[in-house]
């Protein structure tokens, strides 16, 4: 099975995080990404891009979007191809796709989407639209063969992230899990450094345990274009 599934990259658009969020004194821009697990079984979407905000959230973020229907012809196919979408978490810049496709299951953590209904999180539009269909998942699952999804939280707590066994190796969408590549090699070193023995290491998030079982090859993430890979065998 694993040999016949793969992964794309889609760029759905960029935003610019102020300086009061980037712990230095200039913005940054950052990427908006979602990715296509193609799959004997049908196509899963791993997020869906910037939704509709408000005037206050537009002016301190600044989004530019690329329309989904856009970025899934760039790829050849149309929404109505997607057979799963999977929402890493139900901030506005991952699920704002959502509501284009009504009617087509979206796997969430059921903490996450409790969380995202209780207000002040994301907009409602985004999240109960009409045709809105949600799986709520507890924990870690195998929602198809060779596809895992496991619990990752930290930059929400129902975030979840997208394990794919391929032929040439595991793929793990991280979503946010961490920002960047970088940090996510800071924290498989801090692992690293424990399980040598290391006296007092940085400490690392305890689901990345989890994600090193699957001896990924390679690690994508939501906001940043660079991808981690092993150092070494």
């Amino acid at each position: 099975m694993a040999n016949d599934i793969s992964v794309r990259r889609l760029d759905l658009g960029y935003f610019v995080r102020p300086a009061s969020e980037t712990g230095g004194p200039h913005p940054r821009v950052e990427p908006v990404l979602a990715y296509l697990v193609r799959h004997d079984r049908g196509l899963i979407l791993f997020d869906t891009g910037i939704g509709a905000a408000d005037p206050e959230t537009e002016a301190h973020y600044r989004p530019r979007r690329r329309a989904l229907p856009e970025a899934l012809s760039a790829a050849g196919l149309a929404l109505a191809d997607v057979s799963l979408v999977v929402n890493c978490h139900l901030h506005f810049d991952h699920c704002g796709g959502n509501p284009l496709l009504a009617g087509t299951p979206i796997l969430v953590q059921d903490v996450e989407l409790a969380t995202a209904r209780g207000g002040d999180y994301t907009f409602d539009e985004l999240l109960d639209f009409p045709g809105a269909s949600y799986e709520e998942l507890t924990g870690e699952t195998e929602i198809w063969p060779g596809v895992h999804i496991v619990p990752t939280p930290g930059h929400a707590d129902g975030h979840q992230s997208l394990v794919v066994r391929q032929s040439d190796g595991t793929v793990i969408l991280a979503g946010q899990a961490h920002d960047f590549a970088s940090e996510f090699a800071s924290d498989h070193l801090a692992r690293r450094a424990a399980l040598d023995g290391v006296a007092r290491p940085l400490p690392y998030r305890s689901w990345l345990d989890r994600l090193i079982d699957f001896d990924p090859r390679r690690v994508l993430f939501a906001h940043d274009c660079a991808v981690w890979e092993p150092s070494g065998d």
